[in-house]
Parts: structure tokens; C-alpha cells; sequence
């Protein structure tokens, strides 16, 4: 069982920036990496990023690449979300979640969640 908890969402100007953090009760090879998921009302939910717990990959999908980047903190069981330049519709709510990655996307299934955190970009 892995515990994970998403800090760090609010409400942001346009072209500002936010830190998420995703803090797991345990980095274990039940999962391979930490993926970041968003969803705003009425939309799909999207896989936006994710990185390896056990390499170097990562992943972004064209919505956030050049834009956010995804980090892991292996001493503190955590990853974050480096978001900058944010616009308004990357408002939503964003969660992560513990399943697969690889350079070339989001893998597998994904059997633990955080609770969300709400991100909010004002135009």
C-alpha cells in the first residue's frame, strides 16, 4: 500500500509559476515511477508528466512541455511539479499518482492516488 499527498496548488496569475509536491509513504518497486495527472470540469482527465523512480525518464505531454518539469527527491520519498509560465487553462485539478513511466509516456495502470490539489491561473 502507498500513501501519496499532493501539496503546493493555488490560485496564480497568468505567467506565474507553482510548485506541486507528491509525497509518498514509500519509493518501492511495487510501481515504477510517479505519474502527474490534471483534470479540469468537463474535460478528460490527462496524463501531463511522469518520472521514473528507478532511471533518469521522464515524460511531458505536448500541452506542458518547455513548461513544467517533473523531479524526484528519492531521500524524501517525494516528486514535484515545477510549473512556470502558467496559463489560464491549466487550471484544473491535479493529482499524482504511483504506476509506470517511461521517456515515451505514462504506462501501465495506476493504482494509488493523491487526493488532488486545485490549481487556479487567473487571466
Amino acid at each position: 500500500q502507498v500513501q501519496l499527498v499532493e501539496s503546493g496548488g493555488g490560485l496564480v496569475q497568468a505567467g506565474g509559476s507553482l510548485r506541486l509536491s507528491c509525497a509518498a509513504s514509500t519509493f518501492t518497486l511495487d510501481y515504477k515511477g510517479i505519474a502527474w495527472f490534471r483534470q479540469a470540469p468537463g474535460r478528460e482527465r490527462e496524463g501531463i508528466s511522469c518520472i521514473s523512480v528507478t532511471d533518469s525518464s521522464t515524460y511531458y505531454s505536448p500541452s506542458v512541455k518547455g513548461r513544467f518539469t517533473v523531479s524526484r527527491d528519492n531521500a524524501k520519498n517525494t516528486v514535484y511539479l515545477q510549473m512556470n509560465s502558467l496559463k489560464p487553462e491549466d487550471t484544473a485539478i491535479y493529482s499524482c499518482a504511483a504506476g509506470g513511466c517511461t521517456s515515451a509516456g505514462l504506462t501501465g495502470s495506476y493504482a494509488y492516488w493523491g487526493q488532488g490539489t486545485q490549481v487556479t491561473v487567473s487571466s
